[in-house]
C-alpha cells in the first residue's frame, strides 16, 4: 500500500478515536461533563494523538530506513567493475532503482506479468520507455537482477510496513480507550504531548544547521582529498568536467561574485534609495499607503523568485533581442551566456534595501 493512502487510513482512525474517546468519557460520566476532570474534546484528543502519533512516527522513520536498508543489500550484486565507463556504483544503483519502478509500472498497466517482470526478459527497455521510464543505455544483467531483488524487497518491506503501522494504529487507539474515565486527566496528557511536539519542532531547526556544518565539514574532507588545495586557492580557471580531469579554482567564483555585486549595487541602491526618499519625505498618505504595503510583499518574496522569473523570460526576451539573429543584428548573447545573465538578474533587487 503507497505511504500517502496508508497515511489517510491512520488520519482516519484517529478521527474515529477522537470521537470514540469523547463518546467514552461522556458515557462514563453519565452525560454529566462536571463529573470529568477535562473537558471531553481533551478526551477525544487524547485518543486521536495516541492512534495517530506513533503510527506517523513509525512510517516516517520505515520510509526513510526502508531504501537504505534494501540498497545496502543490494549493492552486493553490483560489481563496479562491470558497469560501462564512466559510470560508478551509485550510478547503477540509480539505474537500478528506475528499473525497478518501471517494473513495478509495466505490471501495474499490464505490460508485463509477475512472472515475466521476475525473470530475464528481451525488449525490456522498449517496455520500461512504453511506460515512461527512459533509460540511457541497454540494461545489463547485473542490474536487471539486482533490481527484481530490489523490486521484491521493496514489496515485502511495504506489506511489512503497512500490517505494523496498522497494528500500531489500532494498539493506540485500544490504549487510549482504556485509559479514558472521569478521573483520567486527559488535559495534562494532550498538553504534554504538544509540548513535545513543539519542542521536537524547535529543536528541528538546531538539527539542520548542524547537519549542514557538518555535511559541508565531510564534503570538503573529500573534495581536497580529490583535488588539491592549491590549485582550489590559488588556481585561475574553473572548467567542471564530469569525465575527469576538471579546473576547480574559486579565484573565478569570487571575481564573479564581486563583479555581478558590483552590478547589483549599481541598479538597486539608487533606485532603492530614491523610492525610499520619496515615500518618506514626498509622498502622500494615500500614496504611501498603497506604494508601501506592495513594496513590503515584493520584498517577502524570496529573490530565487525573481531569478526564476528573469531565467524563463528575461533571458529568452535577451536571446531573441541580442542573440544571433536577433532583432538587434548583433550577436553579443547566446545559449549559456544568455542564461547566466537572467540568472544573475535576480540579485539587482532594490527592494530589499528599502528602509520604509
Amino acid at each position: 500500500m503507497p505511504a500517502f493512502w496508508l497515511t489517510v487510513i491512520v488520519l482516519a482512525l484517529a478521527a474515529l478515536a477522537a470521537y470514540l474517546g469523547r463518546a467514552r468519557a461522556l458515557g462514563a460520566a453519565g452525560g454529566d461533563v462536571r463529573k470529568l476532570h477535562s473537558l471531553p474534546k481533551y478526551y477525544g484528543s487524547f485518543a486521536a494523538l495516541s492512534t495517530a502519533l506513533p503510527a506517523i512516527g513509525v512510517l516516517a522513520v520505515w520510509l526513510i530506513a526502508q531504501p537504505m536498508l534494501i540498497e545496502r543489500s543490494v549493492a552486493a550484486m553490483l560489481p563496479v567493475d562491470s558497469a560501462s565507463e564512466g559510470a560508478d556504483a551509485s550510478l547503477m544503483m540509480s539505474d537500478v532503482r528506475r528499473v525497478s519502478e518501471g517494473l513495478s509500472l509495466a505490471v501495474a498497466a499490464g505490460s508485463l506479468s509477475e512472472a515475466q517482470a521476475g525473470s530475464a526478459l528481451t525488449g525490456l527497455r522498449e517496455t520500461l520507455n512504453d511506460v515512461g521510464i527512459a533509460l540511457g543505455g541497454d540494461i545489463v544483467p547485473e542490474v536487471l537482477q539486482a533490481a527484481q531483488r530490489y523490486r521484491a524487497a521493496d514489496m515485502r518491506a511495504d506489506f511489512w510496513r503497512m500490517l505494523a503501522v496498522l497494528m500500531l494504529a489500532g494498539a493506540g487507539l485500544a490504549f487510549a480507550l482504556s485509559k479514558i474515565d472521569p478521573e483520567f486527566r486527559a488535559r495534562n496528557g494532550v498538553e504534554r504531548v504538544v509540548l513535545a511536539l513543539l519542542m521536537t519542532a524547535a529543536s528541528l531547526a538546531i538539527l539542520t544547521t548542524l547537519g549542514i556544518v557538518l555535511s559541508m565539514i565531510f564534503e570538503t574532507r573529500n573534495f581536497f582529498g580529490l583535488h588539491s588545495w592549491k590549485d582550489f586557492f590559488f588556481g585561475v580557471k574553473w572548467a567542471p568536467n564530469f569525465r575527469g580531469d576538471s579546473d576547480l579554482s574559486i579565484l573565478p567564483l569570487l571575481w564573479g561574485t564581486i563583479y555581478i555585486s558590483i552590478i547589483a549595487l549599481l541598479v538597486s541602491v539608487p533606485i532603492g534609495l530614491f523610492a525610499a526618499i520619496f515615500l518618506s519625505e514626498y509622498a502622500g498618505p494615500k500614496t504611501r499607503g498603497v506604494a508601501k504595503p506592495l513594496l513590503e510583499i515584493l520584498a517577502g518574496i524570496p529573490t530565487i523568485v525573481y531569478g526564476l522569473f528573469a531565467l524563463l523570460t528575461v533571458g529568452p526576451l535577451l536571446l531573441r533581442t541580442f542573440g544571433g539573429g536577433g532583432y538587434l543584428g548583433v550577436d553579443w548573447m547566446s545559449g549559456a551566456t544568455a542564461v547566466l545573465t537572467a540568472r544573475d538578474g535576480h540579485h539587482a533587487d532594490p527592494f530589499r534595501i528599502l528602509p520604509v
